[in-house]
């Protein structure tokens, strides 16, 4: 029998990071989605408690750091397959630690100080040099450009060595924590003629010399988070802040800098269940203040229509939530999980749209009003169906991986 009770180290976890969220998040919602951009300066104070108990070794709160420590492998090391245990590490703790903040706010949550994606890029693919300097530094993940979404092997912004530095020329867009993270993960390409093998991901100090904010972007959704317009111009950074090795390996290809998503997209998958959990409960309170019932002992098609719909809905939250423990447990347990890893993020994207959506219809004015964070939900919940690749392009990838054809065979 399959015991899918989260283990007690790991409960701890949660219900600290769903104080967080019941406590801080949730009450600051509503005023951050309404002062887009404004800093929410209630982070300071949990972002100091989080620093404690992390140096303290009282409790694991990772959060988006990927949980590897120096010394450890990660899940694209050549024993990755071997049989190392069951394990429940960084990478389940950091799930349950977005699932339950994105509950509260998942703009906020993306705003904690030193808990970015960046650093879950830097836990995938950092040398352990490179994981003892930067493993505590706040970074965001810098991708996307002007000229392409989620083709990442479209990336233009290029790395040219000089010297003892890297000198780095782009425009990147969309890059959650931009402006605020102490730094930025870069992918770059250091060779434009060797194609999608040259790309590599650099850590550039946010107040490096020729990086600079030019825009924040105004959303639909997410507004307490800041996404920021990047442009490096003739920016240089050290010779060694290049991730993981400098050397072009044509036949590995992508394949380093890829294996972030790995670590990312489950976090993400774990957003969306957080958000769409949110949206359930408080549909169910409208629907049981109005009068109707929901039972697990009757037929759907025996129950009010609203009823009947919200079961549906609750069984789908609960597969993308399954999907996700599946591709974490994966990543700890350093299985390659590239495949679980998509499946939970376009399972749990298309959930938490469909969840967030409906919940606002069958609240009807309640729903569409701010009386309750229903409507804000709704809004929030899309980006996480879109950014570290969308729907279509999670569906592509596991496509390519159930039938073994390459990008090249299946576009």
């Amino acid at each position: 029998m399959i015991n899918l009770e989260l283990p007690r180290k790991l409960r701890a976890s949660a219900n600290q990071a769903h104080q967080v969220a019941q406590e801080i998040f949730r009450p600051a919602s509503r005023k951050y989605d309404l002062a887009e951009h404004e800093y929410p300066v209630e982070l300071d104070t949990m972002a100091a408690m989080v620093e404690g108990l992390s140096d303290s070794g009282s409790a694991d709160v990772s959060g988006a750091t990927g949980g590897r420590k120096a010394g450890e492998k990660t899940a694209g090391d050549a024993h990755a397959t071997e049989l190392l245990g069951n394990t429940n590490g960084g990478n389940m703790s950091a799930l349950m630690n977005a699932l339950e903040t994105s509950w509260g706010d998942v703009g906020l949550m993306l705003s904690i100080p030193y808990q970015g994606l960046g650093n879950a890029a830097i836990a995938a693919v950092a040398t352990d040099e490179q994981l003892s300097r930067f493993g505590k530094v706040w970074a965001a993940m810098a991708i996307t450009e002007p000229s392409f979404g989620s083709d990442s092997a479209a990336v233009s912004t290029t790395a040219v060595l000089d010297g003892d530095e890297w000198v780095l020329n782009g425009t990147k867009i969309f890059v959650t924590a931009g402006s605020r993270a102490t730094h930025i993960v870069v992918w770059a390409t250091v060779d434009k003629s060797l194609g999608r093998a040259a790309i590599k991901s650099f850590v550039v100090p946010r107040d490096a010399k020729g990086l600079t904010v030019s825009r924040l972007e105004h959303k639909l959704g997410i507004k307490a988070s800041d996404t920021a317009e990047l442009r490096l111009e003739d920016c240089r950074i050290p010779k060694d802040n290049i991730l993981g090795s400098p050397e072009v390996n044509v036949e590995k290809g992508f394949a380093g800098v890829m294996q972030t998503f790995d670590n990312t997209r489950p976090l993400v998958a774990g957003m969306a269940v957080g958000v769409g959990r949110a949206a359930l409960e408080e549909l169910r309170t409208v629907l049981t203040d109005a009068g109707i019932e929901i039972s697990y002992d009757k037929p759907a098609n025996n129950q009010h229509a609203a009823a009947a719909e919200f079961l549906r809905l609750e069984a789908d939250w609960e597969a993308a939530y399954l999907l996700s423990l599946r591709a974490a447990w994966m990543a700890d347990n350093k299985k390659p999980n590239s495949l679980e890893a998509s499946m939970s993020k376009a399972k749990a994207g298309r959930m938490g749209t469909d969840v967030t959506l409906k919940a606002v219809e069958l609240a009807g004015t309640t729903g569409y009003s701010q009386r309750t964070l229903l409507e804000k939900w709704a809004r929030d919940s899309k980006i996480l169906d879109i950014f570290e690749g969308t729907q279509q392009i999670q569906q592509l990838i596991v496509a390519r991986r159930v039938l073994g054809l390459s990008s090249d065979k299946l576009k």
